[in-house]
């Protein structure tokens, strides 16, 4: 580490103390900028590290509601507005227990060079609450999300932050989230949230759109190597909208998925995840029993109780699941099954120590934040439509979004080109995302 970039990172450790997801993408995010900065040290002189591991705004707030037997209970409510130098502030809204501020802020902090990536007007922004929605009933999660955007309303909108669903919040929750900002404000501003029912404004595709981009991603890295997919076997975690996408695509794409994962372990189906399985996928996750065993149950094959898929045979591993999946334990494995190709697909899976060990060890990396860039460019995709008062079909979205994974894949590979980095995208993801906010930052002066 150079002892410019330990200085950022001891400022991001004294400022937000015990954040360590936050403390841990800084650290990869600077390390991989380090030979871009030697080459313009134009932004350190003029601040811009200085303002970038700053969010702009911090908002923490009480969400009150009252469950089915009248109590009252109180969550907290969070949305970090990272970073605005090129849009509008962009990211979903997490519901789940293990939410913090420190959480929050590693997704924010990703969300920048992500939305950067895209190369549509967007910054980067999250927010959510520790609010569980896993066992609640439908009026006990709309009294929630009604409360919850009772104080967010006032920070958010189209031209502003435009928040979208991430774990915990789908259809239902930016449906109730929508209904009660409508409510409140007295207008019929549909473009303040994406992920929206078909109905209200939401864009086709939308609901496909990551697990679909990152397979398209990754396509474009076996081309890289004269390969495709047609005929390669996929390990993947996860089982909920994104590993579904990614089945989906990798699929009909010739490939063969054998395995997905849940917090109970993982299921291994040596013919493929294909057809009514793929289908059975969404009745798992509408299901809200966060059980992937009930895959094994009804097409009787191997659970694996309390471990991670990362063992098995396969050409390509790709995590779908959650954050630091996967240690050095599971980089290990990864490295003695002689895996070429380690796709990350859920933001920042791997740990650093883990992701510098698979990198050394020559697999070849592609990084979450330009792999998963595919759902919020068409959460962008959808506020233009909104904004127009139009919609596009499905194939025309999906072809918009595979020619905005392409484009990302050709910037992230020639960034690290130009450095004389060879084919690192962990390191080019980052560097390309950085340029286009850093000249942003520089042109509209200190702010």
């Amino acid at each position: 580490m150079s002892p410019i970039i330990e200085k950022y990172i001891e400022i991001v450790k004294k400022r937000n103390p015990g954040e360590v997801e936050f403390h841990q993408t800084v650290e990869e995010v600077l390390n991989s900028l380090v030979p871009y900065l030697d080459k313009h040290p134009e932004y350190i002189e003029n601040g811009i590290i200085d303002r970038l591991i700053e969010p702009e705004r911090q908002i923490i707030f009480r969400v009150p509601w009252v469950d089915d037997k009248g109590k009252v209970q109180v969550n907290r409510g969070f949305r970090v507005q990272f970073n605005s130098a090129i849009g509008p502030y962009k990211g979903g809204l997490r519901f789940h227990p293990s939410v913090y501020i420190g959480i929050i802020k590693f997704l924010g902090f990703e969300q920048i060079f992500k939305n950067s990536l895209t190369g549509l007007p967007i910054g980067g922004g999250k927010g959510g609450s520790d609010f569980d929605p896993k066992g609640k009933s439908e009026g006990e999660i709309m009294r929630f999300c009604q409360s919850f955007m009772t104080e967010l309303y006032r920070h958010i909108g189209p031209d502003i932050d435009v928040p979208a669903g991430d774990i915990g919040v789908g259809g239902r929750e930016i449906g109730y989230l929508f209904g009660q900002y409508k409510r409140i404000v007295g207008a019929y501003k549909n473009g303040v949230l994406t992920g929206k029912g078909i109905p209200y404004g939401g864009s086709l595709a939308r609901t496909e759109a990551t697990g679909y981009g990152a397979t398209y991603f990754a396509q474009e890295v076996f081309k890289n190597f004269g390969e495709e997919i047609k005929g390669k076997t996929f390990a993947i975690s996860g089982f909920g909208n994104v590993a579904w996408g990614t089945v989906s695509k990798i699929t009909e794409l010739g490939g063969k998925v054998v395995t997905i994962s849940g917090p109970d372990g993982y299921i291994y189906d040596p013919d493929g995840i294909k057809g009514e399985k793929i289908d059975y996928m969404l009745v798992m996750r509408a299901s809200r029993r966060d059980k992937v065993q009930d895959y094994a149950d009804k097409f009787g094959v191997k659970f694996y109780p309390k471990e991670k898929p990362w063992g098995v045979k396969a050409d390509v591993y790709m995590p779908c699941a959650t954050q630091n999946e996967v240690g050095m334990a599971e980089a290990k494995k990864i490295v003695e099954n002689k895996i070429k190709y380690y796709i990350e697909v859920s933001n920042m899976p791997t740990t650093n120590e883990a992701l510098a060990y698979i990198q050394e060890n020559g697999v070849i990396v592609a990084p979450s934040k330009a792999v998963n860039a595919g759902g919020v460019a068409t959460s962008a995709l959808e506020m233009t439509q909104n904004a127009m008062r139009y919609s596009w079909s499905f194939e025309e979205v999906d072809a918009k979004l595979k020619n905005i994974m392409i484009n990302i894949h050709k910037n992230t590979k020639e960034a690290a080109e130009e450095l004389g980095l060879g084919y690192n995208l962990v390191a080019g993801a980052n560097i390309a995302g950085f340029k286009r906010i850093a000249e942003a930052m520089m042109a509209q002066g200190i702010v």
